[in-house]
């Protein structure tokens, strides 16, 4: 082994067991490992930054944003409103919740696709009297199963075409990976419905505390003249929106109320008065169609890059608005901000929320422009509370997300355009078409995960440059050279299953992706079922929770310990590689 072969080996060993030890952030570790290259030689500075230019870091960031509008265009609460009077045992919330997150990781990405399921989780649960740790753990690992399906399901199956392209000049197309990820994926759902029992029945949820604890907010909702329920009681739209509202007031030729107003029956023009939590009264606005009212303008950008959003406050003792309505303060005229919903403690809202008159303590959630906001709570002398995702009055464009979504997945699969290029021209088209504001698509982008891979991908080319990959194929080749292919197959899908819960998926592939490319090559065999071995294994991190962030997102709320993953993880991880091994050789011959 020459110098430079072993200076490579040692930064890569160095890097992984500076992943394991966890002290030290994966994105930092990554840096510091290209930092190591570029001193030590073995990476070059012209090829150091290639990897920020990469076009997998560009299709994951891509994927990032497209994931980002989905979650915020209210398709995800609708189908889960409509189905959720119909789930009310474990099992069936898992197929519906787990089967979800796993039909989206195979379009969007997994951590995308598992976030927006996580609230109607919960809400489910509460609903339900079932605890949120039964339900976390399955639809972490469906996101992880979905992401087999297709090419832009998860970042190893990205990084294995980019590898595959490089051997042979043709990369995996975009369902090349369903005929192998499908079965194992449905195999492994069906597993969930079952090997839920596996996990301890004591964990509990973790509750997120913010500085006030805010149970219910009362909005104002206006009846539009297009709406599908008019001439249905106010309990029938009550149903329609899941159920987890309530309507305290009906207002109607704004003199006529009604305080219990259940049996009323709804007209356009009424407004109403819904009080629930946020998430409950976000998905009765998008389920039932209702606009939520305001007398005011909408509040108006000063420039292009102005973005209109909401916040919450509370209303303080010496703050102008004590004991006056915004209609009598002219907020709108004189401040440029909306009120959407109000919170008040130990009190029922059950009057228009243009006249009333707010009360020291109040929480409000304000609309205007995120720019000026801060200064406008200060002018008006409300306290920001600590950022939360309110969600009432965001603007939504229903399936348009989707549709160029499925326009983008249609276009790569006739091969007119590339990946890089469809996920990218889907992620400019969602942003120009205002999908998602630009504020939320940048924090849509995990910065971690993208510098991670851009400094991973000439840290692990060096193993290739340097000859290291081809070292290490000889020694596994002595291993696999008593096996029959169909081992060598398993021993290569083992290993990055054994690798990847301690690095990311990403790291494993592309360390592990030359080396089993390199193993085929020196038995003669085919690379592609290799690849492809290494692309599941990668993929399926199910024993511990600091391997993909999906694992690590569900550990807080979902009350888990450390060990509670290889129960559930372990015998998963054995049904995929019984099934998937066969599989593979069966549709990608050695």
């Amino acid at each position: 082994m020459t110098l430079m072969q072993a200076t490579a080996l040692s930064i890569i060993a160095v890097m992984m067991v500076l992943f394991v030890w966890g002290r030290i952030r994966h994105d930092v570790v990554a840096l510091l490992g290209l930092l190591a290259a570029i001193l030590t030689g073995i990476v070059s500075v012209d090829e150091a930054f290639a990897g920020f230019g990469d076009d997998i870091v560009v299709i994951v960031a891509s994927a990032l944003v497209i994931s980002g509008a989905v979650s915020r265009s209210g398709v995800t609460e609708i189908l889960m409103g409509k189905v959720a009077p119909f789930i009310r045992t474990v099992p069936t919330q898992i197929a519906a919740l787990a089967g979800t997150v796993m039909v989206l990781s195979a379009v969007v990405k997994n951590i995308g696709a598992l976030s927006m399921l996580i609230p109607p989780a919960f809400q489910i649960a509460r609903k339900t009297s079932t605890s949120a740790s039964a339900l976390l753990m399955p639809m972490s690992f469906a996101s992880l199963l979905g992401g087999l399906v297709t090419l832009v399901g998860t970042s190893p199956n990205v990084i294995v075409s980019r590898l595959r392209e490089d051997i042979s000049g043709e990369p995996f197309r975009m369902f090349d990976f369903t005929p192998v990820g499908l079965p194992i994926a449905l195999l492994g759902l069906a597993f969930l419905l079952f090997g839920w029992r596996l996990l301890p029945q004591d964990r509990r949820s973790a509750t997120t505390e913010t500085t006030f604890n805010i149970s219910e907010y009362t909005t104002e909702a206006v009846v539009p003249d297009d709406f599908t329920l008019a001439g249905q009681s106010v309990d029938d739209v009550v149903k329609a929106a899941g159920g987890g509202v309530r309507v305290t007031a009906l207002i109607r030729d704004t003199h006529k109320r009604f305080q219990n107003p259940t049996t009323q029956i709804v007209r356009p023009g009424d407004h109403l008065l819904l009080e629930g939590e946020p998430d409950d009264l976000e998905q009765a606005v998008a389920a039932t169609g209702l606009m939520l009212s305001r007398a005011q303008k909408q509040p108006e950008k000063t420039a292009p890059d102005d973005e209109i959003g909401v916040m919450e406050a509370v209303v303080t003792a010496s703050s102008v608005l004590v004991d006056r309505s915004s209609e009598k303060l002219r907020l709108y005229d004189r401040f440029k901000v909306n009120v959407l919903a109000v919170s008040r403690s130990g009190a029922r809202v059950n009057q228009r929320l243009k006249t009333l008159r707010f009360r020291p303590g109040d929480v409000v959630v304000l609309q205007g422009n995120l720019k000026l906001l801060p200064d406008i709570m200060a002018d008006l002398g409300c306290l920001p509370l600590a950022e939360r995702t309110i969600n009432i009055g965001r603007n939504r464009k229903g399936l348009l997300p989707l549709a160029i979504l499925f326009v983008a997945m249609l276009l790569m699969a006739m091969q007119i355009l590339s990946v890089t290029t469809a996920f990218f021209g889907a992620a400019v088209l969602i942003i120009a078409l205002r999908c998602i504001s630009l504020k939320d698509a940048y924090g849509s982008l995990d910065g971690p995960v993208l510098i991670t891979l851009a400094c991973l991908i000439p840290v692990s080319d060096a193993l290739r440059t340097t000859g290291v990959t081809d070292i290490l194929a000889s020694g596994l080749s002595s291993a696999a050279g008593v096996l029959p292919p169909i081992g060598s197959i398993a021993l290569i899908m083992a290993v990055a299953m054994a690798v990847t819960p301690f690095l990311n998926n990403a790291a494993t592939v592309l360390v592990a992706g030359p080396i089993a490319a390199g193993l085929a090559t020196q038995l003669g065999y085919n690379p592609d079922p290799f690849l492809m071995a290494v692309a599941v294994g990668a993929a399926c991190d199910f024993l511990t929770p600091i391997g993909h962030q999906c694992n690590m997102l569900v550990l807080g709320p979902g009350g888990y310990r450390f060990g509670d993953y290889w129960r559930l993880g372990l015998p998963l991880s054995l049904l995929v590689l019984v099934v998937g091994v066969p599989l593979i050789t069966l549709v990608w011959p050695v």
